[in-house]
């Protein structure tokens, strides 16, 4: 009599075990009624009737995909091998699990789809130097995509940019003439702007002749601090206008003598 009682009881015990159900905050079920969508479950605790109801967990955390290496032909026509990471996550359980069969497969392949076709519509300079609009265009054009799914995708980001050996030469080749065409510009600009400034000295000291004997005694000075066996004598600047007047009247020519009578008064 105890056994046709107690049968009953273990299945109804196994019944209610194997109907009960546990969700994380982070997790998500959609529940299935004979085939059919009927709700999303969780997170918390809730019951499903074995056989007739089936559910499917649906991760709602951040997921991080790395993008395998791609093979990327620029505009310029450079191949490269281009990788990238991927962060994307679930924001609509139903649609992930009822709008596409593998949501995360799915959005691999789309992610390396976009990335060799976003890269290969730009120069190799362009990679290089402008990875943020890059990866921005890349998150655009997947998020798009993907809404549809139920997915966001939060943030693209390209890792590396492998070149071949003789492409990194040729870059490192640009890079020295590029750094030496600089230095020549940078020298050029220098020379103008000290060639500017000796012409307003100049002026400065033809306007005052003061000022020349003042920058004449400071070279003296200058020259008398270091160690060095020659003597300088200064000359003042009159005394070599005096020396310069002399030579005028020393270089004026005397008039010749023609052989000629004088006159004689009548």
């Amino acid at each position: 009599m105890i056994f046709t009682y107690l049968v009953p009881v273990i299945l109804l015990i196994l019944l209610l075990l194997a109907s009960v159900r546990i969700l994380p905050e982070y997790r998500r079920g959609v529940v299935f009624f004979l085939g059919r969508f009927q709700d999303v479950k969780g997170p918390g605790l809730f019951f499903l009737i074995p056989v007739v109801q089936k559910m499917q967990v649906v991760d709602l955390r951040v997921i991080t995909m790395d993008v395998p290496e791609q093979d990327v032909i620029s505009r310029d026509n450079v191949t490269v091998r281009v990788n990238a990471v991927l962060y994307f996550r679930v924001v609509d359980p139903e649609r992930a699990i009822i709008q596409v069969e593998n949501y995360v497969n799915a959005t691999s392949q789309l992610a390396q789809t976009t990335l060799r076709s976003v890269l290969g519509k730009h120069d190799l300079d362009e990679m290089l130097s402008e990875r943020d609009k890059l990866n921005d265009d890349i998150q655009e054009i997947i998020d798009t995509q993907t809404e549809a799914w139920g997915i966001k995708v939060a943030n693209v980001e390209i890792k590396h940019v492998d070149l071949d050996e003789s492409m990194i030469r040729a870059i490192a080749r640009q890079a020295e003439a590029e750094r030496e065409r600089r230095a020549k510009v940078i020298h050029a600009e220098g020379e103008q702007q000290a060639a500017e400034k000796l012409v307003e000295a100049a002026d400065i000291m033809s306007r005052n002749p003061a000022a020349l004997q003042l920058r004449y005694l400071q070279t003296m000075s200058d020259m008398s601090n270091k160690n060095a066996s020659t003597i300088v004598f200064p000359l003042p600047m009159d005394i070599m206008e005096a020396f310069k007047t002399m030579r005028g009247f020393v270089d004026t020519p005397v008039p010749k003598d023609t052989g000629a009578a004088p006159k004689q008064d009548e």
